[in-house]
């Protein structure tokens, strides 16, 4: 116990450890800016159940879609430069998603429709995100030892979701007592520092030019998207393991929605438990890491997968708070079961001076399951404002997750390579 703890303290360089401080910080924006926002466009924005859906999840989506193309960025520029550019862009992004009702952007409103305003500014915080997580995983692939990598990532995950919880909590109180405009300001406000830490602090982690290779000029940026897309069994596992995201962001794009319309109507409420899924996460992550190691990787993926997908059955066979907490509890055992493993199992793929191209990939299914998520929202409009039989859309997002899990489970047997 004594050596394997000594093998933790010195497995990590110092970046690793400024790196995820500043996650913390920028999931705590993001999911306070997550938790609020299909809420803030459906009642303060008059947006109707379907297109308050659709929009947040273009919020969600964007960003990890974007990461594809960040990943490759910041192999090229580094990662220190690309973090200190992503939270200034992310402090002007929060800012105008909580200015889109604002007094001073009535003449912009006036002549460009409501809808495409929320869209395009809804879409700029992904330019920053799209930086700030192959820059992130990035520097923990670089900077943890081989034999303590495993635990990296299950570090990683777990300040991730500090951040993803205190995002919600805070988000809920400021709701409680202040407008839900106030909730993009600490978001913003919570990047902007960020940026000052990664300019004083950070040091750019030794990549693949400290052993004398080069990352590549643009050309061959361009030359790594190809080899990647022409790995077309990566490529199919990433579009089946969309199928996760697709289940497993309804909690953000449909269930604050679902709560307050169906079970309590309270803003406060319907955004602080989805704090519940990062609070277990970061209760767990290291536990089931500890408990999980022995099963492969890909393994893994599919039962957490299916762990996840059964968890919406509780809330579909009731209608209550107590439900939606339960069923959050088992999306988040699910995802801690799977989610670091996928970021070591990917990681693994990558060559050493192509880790942030990828990195960023390995985002994709996330951006997909969200934007396919969006549809969640005419789903449960139809189900309850139309059939009146809301628990129903609950049965249609877990017959989604089995799907993608009996998709995993033939891929692991026929298609994966040795």
């Amino acid at each position: 116990m004594i050596e394997r703890f000594n093998a933790v303290r010195s497995g990590f360089e110092r970046p690793f450890w400024i790196a995820n401080v500043s996650e913390i910080f920028e999931r705590l924006s993001y999911y306070a800016v997550f938790s609020t926002l299909a809420l803030y466009l459906n009642k303060t924005l008059a947006f109707p159940t379907a297109q308050a859906a659709g929009l947040t999840s273009i919020f969600g989506g964007a960003v990890w879609i974007m990461a594809v193309f960040g990943g490759a960025l910041a192999d090229r520029i580094g990662f220190r430069r690309a973090l200190s550019t992503a939270y200034l862009i992310l402090t002007l992004a929060y800012f105008l998603v909580g200015s889109i009702g604002a007094p001073w952007l009535a003449p912009v409103r006036s002549v460009v429709p409501l809808g495409l305003l929320a869209g395009v500014i809804l879409f700029l915080p992904a330019l920053g995100v799209a930086l700030v997580k192959p820059s992130v995983v990035g520097t923990v692939a670089r900077t943890s030892k081989e034999n303590v990598r495993s635990i990296g990532y299950a570090i990683y995950y777990t300040m991730v979701n500090i951040g993803s919880a205190a995002g919600p909590l805070l988000a809920g109180w400021i709701n409680q007592r202040m407008r839900p405009e106030n909730v993009f300001t600490l978001a913003a406000l919570s990047v902007f520092a960020m940026f000052f830490v990664v300019v004083i602090f950070f040091k750019e982690p030794r990549d693949a030019r400290a052993h004398g290779e080069s990352v590549g000029s643009v050309g061959q940026v361009a030359r790594n998207f190809l080899t990647v897309l022409g790995n077309w069994r990566f490529v199919l596992f990433l579009a089946i393991y969309s199928g996760y995201w697709i289940v497993f962001w309804q909690q953000f794009v449909t269930l604050p929605l679902y709560i307050y319309d169906y079970i309590v109507p309270n803003v406060a409420t319907a955004t602080m438990i989805t704090s519940i899924d990062p609070l277990i996460v970061i209760s767990l992550t290291v536990v089931v890491s500890a408990l999980t190691r022995r099963i492969t990787a890909f393994r893994a993926l599919t039962i957490g997968t299916l762990i996840t997908s059964l968890g919406w059955l509780l809330l579909a066979s009731k209608a209550s708070v107590l439900m939606a907490a339960l069923s959050l509890v088992l999306v988040a055992l699910g995802e801690i079961t799977q989610s670091p493993r996928y970021y070591e199992y990917v990681s693994r793929l990558a060559p050493p001076a192509q880790q942030g191209t990828y990195m960023g990939f390995a985002f994709l299914p996330i951006g997909i399951g969200s934007l396919v998520g969006g549809f969640g929202g005419t789903l449960l409009h139809h189900f309850g404002e139309v059939a009146h039989q809301p628990s129903l859309f609950w049965l249609v997002v877990t017959a989604v997750g089995i799907a993608t899990t009996l998709l995993l489970w033939l891929y692991d047997r026929f298609m994966i390579p040795a």
